[in-house]
């Protein structure tokens, strides 16, 4: 396949596994990610693929790195919306002051996708990898933040939950084939923060975890099968969506809560300063 994708946190784990097999399939590939020297070797593995520095937890790096896109290119074929933090032990706060997984996670995807509206054309697919642990969530609206009271599991399935209502209502606003995708339980460094939980975590991953290039294989299926739709979830076929082969999944009764949807628009609008307005690919 053809075209040009932009894969972020593809310096490691699913990412990098995402965007080696799409440029294995005839992508351009941009690695979005925060690192250089990880990005750079990501990307040096990766054939016909260039490194771009994108932080998800500074606004400002997000407009930076959208505004060197446009410059360079008028014309996105596939934007996988990859990166994530998991588990953040104590409230840390991104550069703009938001909560750092539900900044990084959710805001700074909304921002991202928002800013490269005028290079996806009609039909181009927006995939937004969440987690199967969206079912634990939910929006708290008075307290987003975590301000009140902070849980870093609980702080990390509303940004996976953000993920799902954001992925729904883009399908819903735009002509952009806006698919969802999760991993199942795969090795990856997404838990690096060092803490107890952390530590539970990876101990319980490893009983029954696959590698990053398996859980990867739900994102490549919902990026680039023929037959994906949007508003579609996939993830791995196995017990408890844990493991296994790509199939579609369901998502959550409050994933698909489209007045939560709309609030979580609006805000997500006010928080970022970035106004989606009328889709400026539809030319």
């Amino acid at each position: 396949m053809a075209g040009i994708a932009i894969i972020t946190g593809a310096s490691g784990g699913i990412g990098f596994h995402t965007a080696l097999e799409l440029a294995r399939q005839g992508m351009r590939v941009v690695v979005a990610s925060r690192e250089r020297d990880r990005g750079e070797a990501a990307a040096a593995r990766i054939p016909k693929a260039a490194w771009q520095e994108l932080d998800l937890a500074d606004l400002g790096s997000v407009r930076r790195f959208t505004q060197r896109f446009l410059e360079a290119h008028d014309r996105l074929d596939l934007l996988v919306n990859n990166a994530g933090v998991m588990a953040v032990p104590r409230r840390e706060l991104t550069a703009d002051g938001f909560e750092r997984q539900f900044g990084v996670n959710h805001l700074g995807h909304f921002a991202l996708t928002g800013l490269l509206l005028p290079v996806l054309p009609v039909g181009a697919r927006v995939v937004t990898v969440t987690s199967s642990l969206h079912k634990r969530g939910r929006i708290d609206f008075d307290d987003l933040m975590g301000d009140r009271r902070y849980r870093q599991l609980g702080a990390y399935a509303q940004s996976k939950l953000a993920n799902v209502l954001f992925a729904l209502e883009l399908g819903r606003r735009t002509p952009l084939t806006s698919v969802l995708a999760h991993p199942g339980v795969a090795h990856t460094g997404l838990a690096r923060t060092p803490s107890p939980v952390r530590a539970a975590l990876i101990a319980l991953a490893r009983l029954s975890a696959q590698s990053a290039a398996a859980g990867a294989l739900p994102s490549l299926h919902a990026a680039t099968h023929p037959e994906v739709t949007t508003g579609e979830a996939y993830g791995p076929d196995g017990i408890a969506e844990r493991r296994g082969y790509p199939t579609r999944v369901e998502v959550s009764g409050r994933g698909r809560d489209e007045d939560d949807a709309r609030r979580l628009w609006a805000i997500s609008e006010d928080l970022t300063g970035v106004r989606y307005g009328t889709f400026a690919g539809a030319q």
